[in-house]
């Protein structure tokens, strides 16, 4: 996988993903970096001490992690947009009710707009995926 794509597709996804949750906090007054400190907390020795450059350093890497992993099964087989949302649906069961529940942070954040930022991040990368590399349907892969 060409490392120049990966960085530019999961920028992209990541950047747009938390627009849901920014959206529904902004339109009820909340705090919109809430979620950004969050994420913070699941750097080591971070876990009490939410802040907003480590919430960045944590999206940005596990974005990146999540990208490489659904651009490496998308090689195999485009995810399209609704593949994206359901593997977006499957990080969010992963990133928030099981390791995220262990997050206090993480736990008081509204889940609904959490939901919507992965199902948005993994429709983007899957609507990324079709031009993965994947060889055409009907076509040899030699």
């Amino acid at each position: 996988m060409e490392l120049r794509r990966l960085a530019r597709v999961a920028a992209v996804a990541a950047a747009l993903s938390g627009l849901p949750s920014t959206l529904c906090t902004v339109v009820v007054g909340g705090d919109p970096l809430a979620s950004t400190r969050a994420a913070g907390t699941l750097l080591p020795g971070r876990r009490s001490r939410p802040s907003v450059a480590g919430g960045v350093v944590a999206h940005v890497a596990v974005s990146a992690g999540w990208t490489a992993l659904l651009l490496a099964v998308a090689r195999r087989r485009p995810l399209g947009v609704a593949g994206g949302l359901l593997a977006g649906a499957a990080i969010a069961v992963l990133d928030l009710e099981l390791v995220g529940r262990r997050y206090p942070a993480i736990r008081a954040l509204p889940r609904g707009p959490q939901w919507l930022d992965h199902l948005a991040f993994g429709a983007v990368v899957g609507a990324f995926s079709r031009d993965s590399g994947a060889a055409p349907q009907g076509r040899d892969r030699r």
